[in-house]
């Protein structure tokens, strides 16, 4: 996640209450909480594609994505 998405964010807030969610680059559960500190939402897409897409199956895919999504609320529960 690029340190220019905090800056946008700050910038954006100027102009809207609405709630704020940024999702390039989120991957880790690491970048999940680090984004969470600034934004309302954290999106995640490519790392959902790329874990059904490196399993061998249907099962494999869904404890892949279930995985995923536990340690990315993890990551932003901290």
């Amino acid at each position: 996640v690029s340190s220019a998405a905090e800056v946008l964010v700050e910038r954006a807030r100027k102009f809207t209450q609405l709630p704020i969610s940024v999702g390039l680059g989120v991957s880790t559960p690491q970048q999940a909480e680090d984004v969470a500190k600034y934004a309302n939402g954290v999106i995640v897409g490519s790392a959902f594609i790329n874990a059904v897409a490196n399993s061998t199956d249907f099962e494999s895919g869904l404890k892949a994505v279930t995985k995923l999504a536990s340690e990315l609320k993890a990551g932003i529960s901290k």
